[in-house]
């Protein structure tokens, strides 16, 4: 028998982690998160990390696990999720994965090969370094002449998976986007439940720029300071998160503190909308709009009464 498995998904600020929590209570589940952010320790604010006070007693995993100058990729976290899942199922318990990385979702209940035997670590200082010179916008210029369907699905500021994506077609001649395709894609090895939290645009881009208001007033200009004493800087992975980035330039010099909190919110809102762009790809996912609701408690009572 196929292991249940339930996913809350969404766009940033939709309002995930009170509706997660709430289906965790009612149907004695446990919380994985799936927020490409929120894996590292010490980035709370910027990241929106979920409070100890507001997991209502609910467990949560895949946060805090690894330092901001720290490597991950996205096999690490599939090996690991899975692993959790067979771990929280053997004690009865329904695992419930929340969050709005597309990517970390699909390693898990998608075909998916994310082999990493095949090296070229010269190619790899090689576009490092023209990154460093000619920005992270050239090398993902360089991916839209070999892999247009990369190229559109991933940030320019993602430049760890720019540079993957470069090195797999100059070692195999096959576009990095191949590896994630095909007939048998959609497969999954779960019981699957998988739902996707939307609203109108509008008041999710409201809910968007509150939410950074919010963060800046909650300690996000100190969190990024003290990131960077610690020697954390622009060139890791970590800190390119939006929220981070522009923060740090503001503490270069770079940008006023108003432009600063004004690209968040609209990295942020671009962000969202990408996000949703993803989600539509998998027929699988159910969209759900809260504006159709009154209330979220007849949201949770719709997603509680399909998977019981």
């Amino acid at each position: 028998m196929k292991q249940k498995l339930l996913i809350i998904a969404g766009p940033t600020a939709v309002g995930k982690t009170a509706i997660s929590i709430e289906l965790a209570k009612r149907l004695n589940g446990e919380i994985i998160s799936c927020d490409s952010m929120q894996i590292y320790k010490g980035m709370d604010i910027g990241s929106a990390k979920i409070k100890k006070q507001e997991m209502q007693g609910i467990k949560h995993h895949m946060l805090d696990i690894i330092s901001p100058d720290e490597s991950y990729t996205v096999a690490q976290y599939k090996e690991e999720v899975e692993n959790l899942i067979k771990e929280i199922s053997s004690r009865g318990k329904l695992p419930i994965i929340t969050g709005g990385t597309g990517l970390y979702i699909n390693s898990i209940i998608c075909s998916m090969n994310f082999s990493e035997s095949d090296k070229d670590e010269n190619y790899r200082n090689y576009l490092e370094s023209l990154a460093d010179a000619k920005g992270n916008e050239y090398i993902h210029d360089m991916l839209k002449k070999c892999d247009k369907l990369s190229y559109e699905n991933i940030h320019y500021n993602n430049r760890k998976r720019v540079i993957r994506a470069l090195e797999v077609y100059k070692l195999t001649g096959k576009p990095f986007s191949s590896y994630s395709s095909g007939e048998n894609y959609y497969t999954c090895s779960y019981d699957l439940y998988y739902y996707i939290l939307n609203m109108n645009r509008e008041t999710l881009y409201k809910r968007i720029n509150k939410r950074v208001d919010l963060m800046v007033d909650e300690g996000l200009i100190d969190e990024v300071k003290h990131l960077k004493e610690c020697g954390y800087n622009s060139s890791m992975q970590s800190m390119q998160g939006i929220g981070y980035k522009e923060v740090l330039d503001y503490l270069d010099g770079r940008m006023t503190l108003d432009e600063s909190i004004e690209l968040i919110k609209k990295g942020s809102r671009n962000y969202a909308k990408r996000q949703l762009t993803w989600f539509r790809k998998d027929p699988r996912a159910v969209f759900i709009d809260k504006d159709q609701y009154e209330t979220e408690e007849e949201i949770i009572n719709y997603i509680v009464s399909n998977v019981k």
